[in-house]
């Protein structure tokens, strides 16, 4: 989550009720006991489980009764901060630990906002073998009926697999049926000839899109009728594909319903793919390649389609920007983090729609459950286009944005074919090309490949890297030049207008520092040539007052 974000959503937070038992604010000006810390920790994700929410927060540098702003030095170094997260996994059940831990500065004071997944269903967390919870503002023990109504949640009843009273086989569409059936066989080839014997019924019990011959919401949601959406009221399956230009403006779309099985090719067929062309290293002949994977495109549909919470009521939307596809479904993130999933690369032990997503499996829709996310990021990466963004800061709401251009061509081709770069790697890099902060750890890890340059947290490709790729202009332009080049345009320009403001010297110099400063770090700069060039070396001396500075040359 971006800065913006972050303190939009402590403005909302703040104005919450006290007893908000997922949220806890703390002064911890000083100091916070790593003990009291991981009860909270096992409290604000027990709650958030119970709530319905996707994650907790705990808060640090509000007060917590006044919600007023007063700051904290906890931690203030952040290789210390980010060390928090292997000592909390040490002491919670499945080892799980924080979501993000970010720094926040508002009127300049900092605020440290750790963002806790909820427990997932099924587990409670418990930090050091026991469960905390929140009575109010109070932080106690769990008690034994909401421990079970998160065990209990393992056992709850999946929606995807309801049977549609009433429906028959009439209500699904033949087309659609004959469809499946050619992916049935495609993803079990070696049972050709058996499936190809089978009648429709054997065959929609078999591909459990069906149990005993009764039509349940997976076959209406892929197999579906048009008119047959009435079954699964109040929910709705609906996919709205909308087409926008470079200004946001909206210049076309469609919307689709059942049968999702052939309706997924209709709203890929509307999307733009273009050609994209770039030059590979010491060539003189492009490469043309779409603007879009096929792959990446149907597995980002198709997993809005298995994960979407239908109980919501909400619709499936695919935005497409002249560059970039926007697919947003509603319904939390199970997993809790994109990471999470490419770590574990494995079936998660929770799906929301279990039916549906074995549904969409056996028919070829999506891959092994647990590893299309990975391969998504794995097409992206050979292809040398930026991977997958997940943006899971909406409340209920998952966006995945697939970028279809190359950001930095050549900076990105070589990093990527570095020798000895893993996906792992390559997943920090794609955050730094994207303007994206990474962990001191991680810039560690970085700089252990001389990949990067700058001082933390002001990082950008280094100069060898550079000098490889040929983006020699993106490194001038984020690199720092000696002090003595910046003191010679001061004075260079004093002596040809007599004097200058310090808004004179701002013009002058704002545009020429380092591009990975920002506002403030650019005008704290300027003061500090400017206090060198007075005070240490008397190069110029100050005919105005401190407030409306007058600099010019000694007499």
């Amino acid at each position: 989550m971006n800065d913006q974000t972050l303190k939009a959503l402590i403005e909302r937070y703040r104005q919450l009720p006290a007893e908000t038992e997922w949220i806890e604010f703390k002064e911890a000006k000083k100091n916070f006991h790593s003990d009291n810390l991981g009860k909270y920790f096992s409290g604000l994700s027990n709650e958030a489980n119970l709530k319905g929410e996707p994650f907790g927060w705990l808060i640090f540098g509000i007060h917590d009764r006044k919600r007023e702003i007063v700051g904290t030095e906890f931690r203030q170094k952040r290789s210390d901060l980010d060390s928090l997260k292997h000592e909390i996994a040490q002491s919670t059940s499945n080892n799980i630990t924080f979501s993000e831990i970010y720094e926040v500065f508002i009127l300049d004071k900092r605020i440290i906002m750790f963002q806790i997944p909820a427990a997932p269903k099924g587990t409670p967390i418990s930090w050091k073998g026991h469960f905390f919870g929140r009575n109010g503002e109070s932080l106690v023990a769990l008690n034994l009926q909401e421990i079970e109504m998160i065990r209990s949640q393992a056992g709850e009843e999946d929606w995807s697999a309801g049977i549609c009273e009433g429906a028959t086989i009439n209500d699904l569409d033949s087309e659609a049926i004959e469809k499946a059936r050619a992916e049935y066989i495609t993803k079990n080839s070696k049972k050709a000839d058996e499936v190809e014997g089978w009648d429709d019924v054997t065959f929609l019990n078999k591909a459990k899109l069906t149990i005993q011959g009764k039509i349940t919401r997976t076959a209406i949601i892929l197999l579906g009728k048009p008119e047959s959406e009435h079954f699964l009221s109040p929910s709705i399956v609906k996919m709205s594909w909308i087409l926008k230009d470079e200004h946001n403006l909206e210049k076309d779309y469609e919307h689709y319903g059942p049968p999702l099985i052939l309706n997924t090719d209709k709203v890929f067929a509307n999307i733009r793919n273009l050609k994209y062309r770039y030059m590979p290293d010491q060539s003189l002949f492009p490469i043309e390649i779409n603007q879009y994977d096929s792959y990446v495109v149907r597995e980002a549909l198709h997993n809005c389609i298995a994960h979407q919470d239908y109980e919501l009521q909400g619709k499936i939307n695919i935005v497409e920007y002249p560059d970039d596809l926007i697919f947003t479904n509603v319904g939390n993130f199970i997993p809790q983090s994109v990471e999470n999933v490419i770590n574990q690369d494995a079936p998660q032990e929770y799906y929301r729609n279990r039916w549906l997503a074995e549904a969409m499996v056996n028919l070829n829709m999506i891959d092994t459950i647990g590893s299309g996310i990975k391969k998504m990021f794995v097409v992206q990466q050979k292809r040398y286009f930026p991977l997958p963004d997940y943006d899971l800061s909406e409340y209920q709401k998952v966006k995945v944005r697939i970028i279809g251009k190359i950001l930095d061509e050549n900076y990105t081709r070589a990093l990527i074919n570095h020798a000895g770069l893993g996906l792992d790697l390559v997943i920090l890099l794609d955050k730094l090309q994207k303007g994206r902060q990474v962990s001191r750890e991680e810039a560690q890890q970085l700089r252990k490949y001389r990949l990067i340059e700058g001082r933390y947290p002001n990082l950008y490709v280094s100069s060898s890297i550079a000098a490889i790729t040929g983006d020699k202009s993106t490194y001038i332009k984020n690199r720092a030049f000696d002090n003595q080049h910046y003191k010679k345009l001061i004075l260079a320009f004093i002596k040809e207008y007599g004097e200058a403001s310090r808004k004179n010297i701002d013009e002058l110099l704002f545009d020429k520092l380092s591009d990975v400063l920002n506002y403030k770090q650019k005008k704290k700069k300027i003061t500090n040539l400017l206090y060198e060039m007075h005070k240490k070396d008397k190069t110029i001396i100050n005919k105005g007052t401190i407030k409306n500075p007058r600099w010019s040359l000694p007499e």
